[in-house]
């Protein structure tokens, strides 16, 4: 795989990572250290490694995993979507969803990243057999996830402070979306 491959193929999968940070800033409308650094890392921790772990557990696993993965992520995303969503209708008083709490963090980079899973299992198909062919576009596409995931955050914080309503709903109804296009994409 040349690097102008794995460079497109990795903002392909961080554009995920970009929606759902966009999202979390847009909600915060601050910058939080510690929650954002771990989102960041850990965007980029789990697109690297799942794209690895796809390829080594490919000849395993694969006919196991293939058919729920889409599954599996749409889940994810639907239950933190329709959070965000019930949350935006309650009074501000009584908002206490946080995109930023490690468990949504956590359970956001696994649900954005099994795509990366299924891009690690096809390079397996690729013939990319040795670690030194796979380990520099997993570099890659985790780097560029995490560049992707400051820029969202960046981003969604700008338009947070403009937005006169709450987005918790908008967000809601992206990540639910996110995962419908997964489910779509595997299915067809």
């Amino acid at each position: 795989m040349s690097t102008v491959e794995a460079v497109l193929i990795g903002l392909a999968l961080a554009m995920d990572c970009f929606t759902v940070s966009l999202t979390s800033g847009t909600i915060v409308k601050r910058f939080v250290a510690r929650p954002m650094w771990l989102m960041i890392i850990l965007f980029g921790l789990f697109q690297g490694g799942m794209t690895l772990a796809g390829w080594r557990v490919s000849r395993l696993f694969s006919h196991y995993l293939e058919p729920v993965d889409h599954w599996v992520a749409f889940a994810l995303l639907a239950y933190i979507g329709a959070r965000m969503i019930m949350e935006g209708f309650k009074p501000e008083g009584q908002k206490n969803f946080n995109p930023l709490s490690t468990n949504n963090i956590l359970t956001l980079s696994v649900a954005t990243s099994i795509d990366a899973m299924a891009i690690g299992v096809s390079m397996a198909f690729m013939g990319m057999d040795t670690w030194q062919t796979v380990v520099w576009p997993a570099g890659i596409i985790a780097l560029l996830s995490s560049l992707l995931t400051i820029c969202g955050l960046a981003c969604g914080i700008l338009a947070g402070r403009k937005i006169p309503f709450a987005v918790e709903p908008v967000g809601g109804i992206i990540l639910i979306g996110i995962g419908v296009r997964i489910v779509v994409e595997h299915l067809s």
